[in-house]
């Protein structure tokens, strides 16, 4: 999968899970902060990483995720495994 594939597949995927704006998910926005983020909404997630991509992600995974390129760059690294 391309990395313009990744990027349409988990925006659209965000903005259903996290009910936000599919044009509030920019590269260089805050991941946290732009899907308004607590802890048990990080499980939910792993859930839908897994499920829509098809792989494992731990806690560890999101400890350098900033921004939604670093999310775009975790996906699509994840894939390449």
């Amino acid at each position: 999968m391309n990395r313009k594939k990744i990027i349409e597949k988990t925006k659209e995927f965000l903005s259903d899970e996290f009910e936000v704006e599919i044009d509030l998910i920019l590269p260089d926005n805050n991941l946290q902060k732009t899907l308004d983020l607590d802890s048990l909404d990080y499980v939910d997630l792993v859930v839908v990483i897994e499920d829509s991509f098809g792989f494992k992600v731990t806690g560890e995974d999101f400890k350098e995720i900033v921004t939604f390129n670093d999310f775009f760059d975790l996906i699509e690294n994840k894939l390449k495994k």
